[in-house]
């Protein structure tokens, strides 16, 4: 399999057949080269999530039992993926499905991750964020760069791709298990010398994101004093550590 798409989903039943739809059809040339497996990741809905994805022909949907967060989505779609690239992106789609070619593209250039960014020069807002969105994004960079958790890089967009042996890697690795995981993974990705590239993204700010600004938010700070906690205890692995059959070039 060339390439796997895991869509982390809450209570999108109403909408994921309309992702699935447009992600067949931005795939298709990479689906007829090589192959696409798409994976929905149900976390915790009561709404019927699963069955609408499956109904959608989506190619994998796991169920996870109760409400664990992003991150837990993410491991638990990119563990029963089989691609050897995996991407994993929002499902509103803020970001075209067209990106995931530009990322799959970039990982099969030579780098281990590729990420969206929205700050990038090229990189274009479809729709103007609220002040409090944008507010909340420069706090948390600010705080990334101050707790030495990374450089200024668009941390929480939520379009990722990354080569098969990096996905493994920051699986295991990461612990966070809601929106912080972006924050750790690419804290985790240059921990372990990982090659990071920066993509522009053309985005929609959708008001209809389960992103809930101010509790997620205070969260995400709390969990970033953690992470840095953990690294200061020695509670990640160093690169050295880490298996020689994953040690990435």
């Amino acid at each position: 399999m060339r390439f796997s798409v895991v869509i982390p989903a809450y209570r999108e039943a109403d909408r994921i057949g309309g992702t699935v739809k447009q992600l067949r059809s931005a795939l298709a040339d990479i689906a007829a080269e090589g192959g696409v497996e798409i994976i929905v990741v149900d976390d915790g809905s009561q709404d019927g999530t699963s069955a609408a994805a499956l109904a959608a022909g989506v190619d994998q949907a796991v169920t996870l039992e109760a409400n664990r967060g992003k991150g837990e989505a993410v491991r638990a779609g990119v563990r029963v993926s089989s691609g050897d690239v995996v991407a994993f992106t929002d499902a509103d789609l803020a970001y075209a499905p067209d990106h995931l070619v530009v990322l799959l593209n970039e990982i099969e250039s030579g780098s281990a991750v590729a990420i969206g960014d929205r700050r990038h020069s090229d990189s274009v807002s479809v729709t103007e964020p609220s002040r409090l969105r944008r507010a909340g994004s420069a706090v948390v960079t600010a705080v990334r760069v101050l707790l030495r958790l990374g450089d200024g890089s668009d941390s929480q967009c939520g379009l990722k791709a990354f080569s098969r042996p990096a996905a493994m890697i920051l699986c295991d690795a990461s612990v966070m298990k809601r929106f912080s995981f972006d924050v750790e993974v690419l804290f985790l990705a240059q921990r372990f010398g990982m090659t990071v590239k920066q993509v522009p993204v053309e985005v929609v700010n959708s008001d209809a994101s389960s992103v809930r600004l101010m509790s997620d938010g205070w969260d995400l700070m709390v969990d970033m004093f953690r992470i840095r906690a953990r690294a200061l205890l020695g509670r990640y692995p160093k690169s050295s550590e880490l298996p020689q059959s994953k040690h990435l070039p």
